[in-house]
């Protein structure tokens, strides 16, 4: 999720202050130019360009989504089709949604970079992943899962997220790309990191993965507890997280991190082409104009008991 300045209002209220904008139709000087508002709503058309992608069909009927081709960057690799909505304005259901299970609506928004970012990272490091069992946390659309499931010839991949809408985009991903898969076991699952029931978590897993999950505060302590609990369940295993600093939200994630007594290293520099990138964005290279270090650039954080 790329983002402006910081703000100390919760995501709850920044809902309510968007839903009242579209209520209105015309929002006030003063609510356009809200810092909150537009973190949450702040499209991005930008990122590493990492993983090649082009708009291969609309749903003339469903005028909301459209299907993008991403061609994965290794000889043989199989094309993944990812439905994703396209559109730049929520509905009143997302927020209602929302409301109901305490969840943010970012995973709808687009395919962040981050993201592409940790694909881009476990399609270059598939040995990591063979014969392992991965779960995908806070997933959006599932491009780092889906990337996953195509080309480390994991035994299993199982891609989440805590929002139904988001979960439903990921099964029809996950139908769309089945042929991709070869003898990966891959299914989506509905899993909110503050739930206390955890008996619909039947699986083991080797290898935890996420992206740009760190930075709503008040999902630090849930997230926490669910990576322990996962790596409570496989020993060794080992949770691999990309997540740009934004402020002190990372560093506050990883207090959590600490207090659940798990241990924690932070990478910065982990992949050759991603870092070259990044440094070309850092020298104004024009294709990101509002790239930013802070809240931009993925940090690898590798989490384990």
């Amino acid at each position: 999720m790329e983002t402006g300045a910081p703000t100390t209002a919760k995501p709850s209220s920044l809902r309510w202050k968007i839903l009242r904008q579209a209520l209105l139709r015309k929002p006030t000087a003063d609510e356009q130019s809200a810092i909150g508002v537009k973190r949450i709503t702040r499209k991005t058309t930008q990122g590493f360009n990492l993983i090649p992608s082009n708009l291969v069909e609309d749903h003339p009927t469903n005028l909301t989504d459209a299907t993008a081709c991403y061609t994965i960057p290794i000889d043989s690799a199989p094309k993944l089709y990812l439905t994703q909505r396209v559109v730049d304005r929520a509905e009143l259901s997302d927020f209602e949604i929302c409301n109901q299970y305490n969840i943010d609506n970012t995973g709808l928004v687009c395919q962040w970079p981050s993201e592409e970012a940790l694909a881009y990272f476990c399609l270059r490091n598939a040995d990591m992943f063979r014969s392992k069992s991965v779960i995908e946390l806070g997933a959006g659309y599932g491009l780092a899962g889906l990337v996953i499931a195509a080309v480390t010839e994991a035994s299993e991949v199982v891609i989440s997220d805590g929002n139904p809408q988001v979960v439903d985009y990921i099964q029809r991903n996950i139908d769309a790309n089945s042929k991709a898969f070869g003898g990966t076991r891959v299914k989506s699952m509905m899993l909110h990191w503050n739930q206390n029931e955890k008996s619909n978590i039947s699986s083991t897993f080797d290898l935890i993965v996420a992206s740009d999950c760190t930075f709503f505060k008040e999902f630090h302590n849930g997230l926490a507890q669910i990576v322990k609990f996962l790596l409570e369940k496989v020993r060794p295993a080992e949770a691999i997280f990309f997540s740009p600093k934004r402020g002190d939200s990372l560093d506050k994630f990883l207090e959590k991190i600490k207090e659940s007594n798990l241990c924690f290293s932070i990478t910065e520099n982990y992949d050759t082409e991603i870092w070259k990138r990044h440094n070309q964005l850092m020298n104004g290279d024009g294709s990101w104009p509002s790239y930013e270090k802070d809240h931009c650039y993925p940090l690898l954080v590798r989490i384990a008991l």
